[in-house]
């Protein structure tokens, strides 16, 4: 039997990483760790050397959350979303500014109006960006709030035409259960979108799942703190979980 192209383990050119906010936090549980920025900034560094296209995604998380910084009741959801955008655009300066320091040329671009120090999000600047060989790192989720950022992950993937979505975790793959507290979980190697879904394995959310089925979106996730993950990934190797099918 022959899979299809979106099951199967190959070289991916152009890449959308979701990360999330969280992990540039560190050790540090809050904030910027200049440890983690530096490091995440030498992993994207050596996939670009390698001819790979980058996008990137950042979460807001290590600053606010918008679901749980709502939840109090005294600020309301959608003006806590929004917060939590402006979370993800200070993320995303600061990987900007890290990923150049490596000598990689780096493109800001933001859902919602900032000019004074990123780019307004625009498809065809955004692959224009990429074919030049910049990396583009995209702020402020969807714009809209009630929506995650592995919502926008997977919608940016699809508008600048991604070979493959790559999100960035602590866990070396997905699991039937929690390896955390079970001794024999089970890595999958390859997953259908529908087993993750029916089984609800919880790697991303309902919304980002079903969106990346129904357009046909391979997705890897991987530990990223294991140094040449990202570049093995994209290179064919069999870091992570490849998740694709029908």
């Amino acid at each position: 039997m022959v899979l299809p192209l979106d099951f199967q383990r190959r070289s991916f050119r152009r890449v959308l990483i979701k990360l999330s906010g969280e992990a540039l936090a560190g050790k540090l549980g809050f904030g910027l760790d200049p440890e983690i920025l530096s490091y995440i900034a030498g992993e994207v560094a050596s996939v670009h050397a390698a001819g790979h296209e980058v996008g990137i995604v950042v979460g807001g998380g290590n600053f606010v959350r918008g679901e749980t910084f709502s939840a109090s009741g005294n600020i309301d959801r959608a003006v806590a979303d929004q917060l939590g955008m402006l979370g993800t655009l200070m993320n995303a300066l600061a990987l900007q500014s890290a990923i150049e320091n490596k000598g990689v040329p780096t493109r800001v671009q933001s859902a919602v109006q900032v000019a004074q120090v990123a780019e307004m999000f625009i498809r065809r600047r955004a692959i224009r960006h990429l074919e030049k060989g910049r990396v583009v790192v995209f702020a402020a989720g969807t714009g809209n709030p009630f929506f995650t950022t592995d919502t926008a992950s997977v919608l940016r993937a699809l508008e600048i035409e991604a070979d493959v979505l790559v999100k960035a975790t602590k866990v070396d793959g997905v699991y039937d259960k929690d390896p955390k507290k079970h001794e024999d979980a089970v890595k999958y190697d390859t997953l259908h979108y529908t087993t993750a879904i029916e089984n609800r394995l919880g790697v991303m959310d309902q919304t980002a799942f079903t969106m990346c089925r129904e357009n046909r979106m391979p997705l890897i996730v991987l530990d990223f703190n294991a140094t040449g993950s990202l570049l093995d990934a994209l290179a064919g190797g069999h870091t992570g979980t490849l998740v694709g099918g029908e």
